[in-house]
Formats: C-alpha cells, structure tokens, sequence
C-alpha cells in the first residue's frame, strides 16, 4: 500500500500543476459572463443524462425549473441508459459532417467516456474555468475535480458532484457485513443466493469489478497507468479466480445480475438478498425516507478503503445551444443548487464546492443538513482509492463479458 499511496501522491502533485495553470487564468468569467448569460436567453438545452433514479429526476425537473424562471431556458432531460451510446452518436454527427446544429448540448459524463470525447475533439472549450460558479471549488481539496480517471480535466468538463463506492445492507439482519474481498467470499458460502452485483458494463457493476482488483493485487498501484494485453492478462488473474469461486454462491448461481444497483433495493428491501452497493453514500438514507428500505439499513466500506471519484458535466463540440448549456452548467454548481442536490432528502450528492469559499450563510446551510442514519461521516468513510486509468474500464468490461456472459 505504501507505493500506492507513493503513486496517489504523483497524481496529487499532477493535480497541483494543473491547478497553477487553472488560478493563472484569473477568472475570465467576469468581464464576459454576462454577455453569456445574454445569448442564452430563449435557448433549449438538450441534457442527455442517465434517468434511472426517480430523485435525481426530480432534482433535474426542479432545475429546469430554475433556469426556465432565472435565465429563460429551456432544459430538456434525455433520460438514457447509457452515456456511450450519446457518445457515438456525436462522433457519428461530427463524421457525418454535422459540425454545428448537433442533437446534444449537455452530457452528465464519466471519465471513460470524458476521455474518449477528449481524444476524438467532440468536446466544447474549453469552458469551465470561465464559469462563476467555479470560484467556490478549490482542486487542491478536491484534486478529482480536475483530474477524472488520470485524464487532465483542462476546462472541457466541469465537477456536478462526488462519491465513494458504499455497501449497503439491513443491521437488524446482518450484525457483522464483510469489509473485504476476502470476507465477502466467506459470507458469500455463508448466505448462499444472498450475494449479487450489478450487471458490468453498468457503471456500480464495473466500479465492484475494479474494488475487488485492488483488494487483491499485492502491487494496486499499477492500475493507476495505461494497461496493456499482456498486462492486464497477468494482473487480472487473481480476480477471475475470485470471480470463479463467488459467481456459483450468488444470487441466481451468477446466472443473471441486476441491471444496476437500484435494482437491487427492492432485492434487499425483500430480503431476497443481504447486501447493497451504491456510488453515493446518502443514497440508503434518501432511500430510507423515501420508504424504499427499512429504518435498519445501514452502509459500510471495506477496511482497506473503496473507490471515490467525481462525476462531471460536459457540452459537445457541436450543441446548438452553447450558451444556454454554460449558463445551466453555472446554475448546477451554484451553492443554490449543490445544497440543494446535497439534501439525503432529495437526492443527498456530496458537493462538489469548497466549504471555506462559501459565503457564511451557505456554509451553515451545509452544515444544518440532516446526515440521515445510514450515512456515514467523511472520518467513516475513510480511504478513497483513486481510479483506476481510464484504459482499465472498456478492458475489463470486455473480458468480464467474454467469461460470464
């Protein structure tokens, strides 16, 4: 672990040098933003975004909402499955030689598909270090939110929010989870049928994937670089072979898995199953006032630490409307908003924003929020673990695919 955390530590210190050339460009925002604000007046945002969570849904109505009344836009929610089919769909624009007028204008992106857009300039900017709302976030306490999956951010995305991989699960059945790889395969033969993870490619499903490898490499640091085929075949040897021994002790013996993790609330909500996984450590709580899962359930993280990140908004090369999108993306930062999306209530996001850069008033806003029982604290929570590169991602879903499916 030592020479992982040496390795967390270069990426920090690339972070940091990223971060230099971000305060350099002294906030351009303020002599054009209101320019911005102007040509957005009357614009129809198209904001493809995943819509399998009715709170988050909620919170982006209420957010059309908003910029509707402040900025008289109009945002339009494209709820998709998949963010990489949005993906192909803009590179077949740019192909097809649609290089303006292009069907969408806002994307809620992960850093596999940030970086494919990247690398293939289907992104608009870059964007972001003009935007006002960015003066609340500091990289230097939250190096992530200009480094996703060991890609330089760079202003072609802008940071909506953070999470850590949770597991969850009923403490008035289950008094001691499993809080490793190791452990889980013993509870696995002890509550046979009772263990499942989401369907990979699905982003929780993938994520699992990716906090077992760690757990069983001796040296998890190589995952933080580019990997090859003869690498990747060496170092995923242990978790086939973990893989092998759990997938006969799961739900429905490995044959089926849930299509993500919110199909597996009413499974745990039932019974049917004893543990949960979520990106976001106020989801079991929300969850838990929504009446989706008992008073009792609580969340946990594994011992050694389990994976964090932050999720990004990003504008196509080719949207048509440009102006509007900066202006949505501004409001979505805005310490309004974030509260608002940080409520367990609502949909319980941690913020992406720098508390001590808040106005007073706001920061006792966040501070007054109700935590919710099954949320842990940032002292519980412990270890986030760095992503792993990106190239990891599309590499083991594949070969997960080719051995399970």
């Amino acid at each position: 672990m030592k020479k992982l955390w040496r390795n967390r530590h270069k990426l920090m210190l690339s972070a940091l040098l990223i971060i230099a050339a971000f305060a350099s460009n002294s906030w351009a925002w303020a002599e054009n933003w209101e320019a911005v604000v102007k040509e957005a007046k009357g614009q129809t945002v198209y904001f493809n975004a995943w819509g399998g969570s009715e709170q988050i849904n909620d919170y982006i109505r209420w957010a059309s909402n908003q910029v509707k009344q402040r900025y008289d836009i109009t945002l339009k929610h494209v709820k998709v499955d998949d963010i990489a089919s949005i993906v192909s769909r803009v590179l077949s624009e740019k192909t097809a030689g649609r290089l303006e007028n292009g069907t969408v204008d806002l994307i809620w992106i992960n850093g596999e598909n940030f970086k494919s857009m990247k690398d293939n300039r289907l992104l608009y900017g870059p964007f972001s270090n003009n935007l006002p709302s960015m003066r609340f976030i500091n990289p230097k306490d939250k190096p992530t939110t200009v480094i996703d999956f060991g890609e330089p951010v760079e202003g072609f995305e802008a940071p909506w929010g953070m999470a850590q991989l949770v597991f969850i699960y009923d403490s008035s059945l289950i008094s001691n989870p499993p809080k490793s790889a190791s452990e889980l395969l013993v509870f696995a033969k002890q509550h046979p049928g009772r263990v499942t993870y989401p369907l990979p490619p699905d982003f929780v499903g993938t994520t699992f994937l990716k906090q077992l490898l760690y757990e069983l490499l001796k040296k998890p640091e190589a995952l933080l670089h580019p990997v090859n085929k003869e690498e990747f075949d060496r170092l995923t040897q242990p978790l086939w072979a973990y893989l092998d021994q759990l997938h006969p002790l799961l739900w429905r013996k490995g044959k089926s898995f849930p299509r993500n993790n919110m199909a597996m609330t009413p499974l745990l909500d039932d019974g049917e199953i004893a543990l949960s996984m979520t990106f976001n450590p106020a989801y079991a709580s929300a969850a838990i006032k929504n009446g989706e899962l008992a008073k009792t359930v609580r969340t946990y993280v594994h011992k050694s630490g389990t994976l964090g990140n932050t999720h990004f908004l990003a504008i196509p090369f080719n949207s048509s409307a440009k102006a509007a999108a900066q202006v949505t993306v501004n409001f979505l930062l805005s310490p309004e908003a974030q509260l608002r999306k940080s409520n367990p209530g609502i949909w319980g996001d941690p913020t992406v924003l720098t508390m001590g850069l808040l106005p007073p008033s706001h920061q006792d806003k966040f501070n007054k929020l109700p935590q919710g029982a099954a949320t842990l604290n940032s002292a519980q929570l412990g270890i986030a673990l760095p992503e792993p590169h990106n190239s990891w991602v599309s590499a083991l879903e594949k070969a997960w695919l080719q051995r399970y499916r």
